[in-house]
């Protein structure tokens, strides 16, 4: 969905008078709120991978009656694309996908070669037609609201008088991509040594993880998991001098309003979904191995990132842009 806002921001460009709504689950059509391209979000009830076909009808029914011209249609599968279709909206956007024949009549071809980003890929599909080349695009954006920020600091006993490095050490897809906790927890007591703040963000499953990392930064580190909406993150990112985390949704959403983010990548490939941020760096070692993919390392050894040092990450964070930092991976194409 961050992602996503390049598309809706070359939309707006090239459409200025048009009516751009966002058809998503709630947790991340709430984000579109963050995004002035969008006019209105209409909230899907469907579940992951849910086929519900009495669900999609009501809800084409929906898409309808507001008497859409376009869908652009983000993901891959059928189902993705029934809703659309059943909604008889005339021009139906996407790739091939899977099964696709007929629900999608507007076939876009991306050449990964020559738009080797994820963001690209997106924002590719908002062009009037598949033979115009992708100019420029701007990187994603959030409004940040000043109020709830301020409201954040103070109700969580955020400190802004000191810098502070935003954390999101989960990996909610699997193992494979993340960074070892007995690194993250080193690196925050060098932090936290050095007169930093610590704020871990996360879900219910990095808990252990992130009580780990405050108990190593006693003196500014502050466990934030399940205190904060994605709408915090965003503001919360937004105060940070400092960004950290796995290739993850956190830390793209964070990524599109943090001032500066350091991504730290295993078995994905930095140069398909890198953080998108005003400044950005990103670590990866690029093993034989890597981009694998996979949720856990096929091999077992898990050296992509288990190899990938503290010493790096802090100077990274320390000294952002340092060019002979081992493991930097150079940002070429965006």
């Amino acid at each position: 969905m961050v992602m996503a806002q390049s598309l809706f921001i070359g939309l707006r460009q090239r459409l200025p008078s048009a009516v751009v709504d966002v058809y998503a689950p709630p947790v991340t059509a709430r984000l579109a709120a963050r995004m002035p391209e969008i006019d209105d979000a209409v909230e899907s009830d469907l579940g992951h991978g849910e086929l519900g076909l009495g669900k999609r009808r009501r809800e084409a029914a929906t898409l309808a009656e507001r008497g859409y011209d376009q869908a652009i249609v983000l993901q891959r599968s059928a189902k993705a694309a029934l809703v659309p279709w059943l909604a008889g909206i005339d021009q139906r956007t996407g790739v091939r996908g899977e099964l696709r024949y007929g629900l999608i009549n507007d076939v876009r071809t991306i050449d990964t070669k020559r738009y080797p980003l994820k963001v690209e890929h997106y924002a590719l599909l908002g062009l009037a037609h598949d033979d115009e080349p992708l100019g420029s695009i701007a990187r994603p954006c959030l409004s940040v609201d000043h109020a709830n920020q301020a409201a954040l600091l103070a109700r969580l006993g955020l400190s802004s008088e000191r810098p502070a490095v935003g954390f999101a050490p989960g990996a909610a897809y699997g193992p494979a991509k993340a960074w070892p906790t007995s690194h993250y927890t080193r690196l925050a007591g060098e932090l936290d040594a050095r007169g930093w703040a610590c704020w871990i963000f996360g879900s219910a499953t990095d808990r252990p993880l992130a009580e780990a990392m405050a108990s190593a930064a006693p003196r500014h580190g502050v466990n934030l998991v399940e205190r904060t909406s994605l709408a915090d993150v965003i503001d919360l990112a937004a105060a940070t001098t400092r960004f950290i985390g796995n290739d993850t949704g956190i830390m793209h959403l964070a990524s599109a309003s943090a001032p500066s983010v350091i991504g730290l990548y295993g078995s994905t490939d930095p140069d398909y979904a890198p953080p998108l941020a005003r400044e950005s760096q990103r670590l990866w070692r690029g093993m034989d191995c890597s981009p694998c993919r996979e949720r856990e390392c096929p091999l077992s050894h898990h050296a992509c990132l288990a190899d990938l040092s503290v010493a790096d990450v802090l100077h990274a964070c320390l000294t952002p842009g340092a060019a002979h930092i081992s493991s930097l991976h150079a940002f070429t194409h965006y």
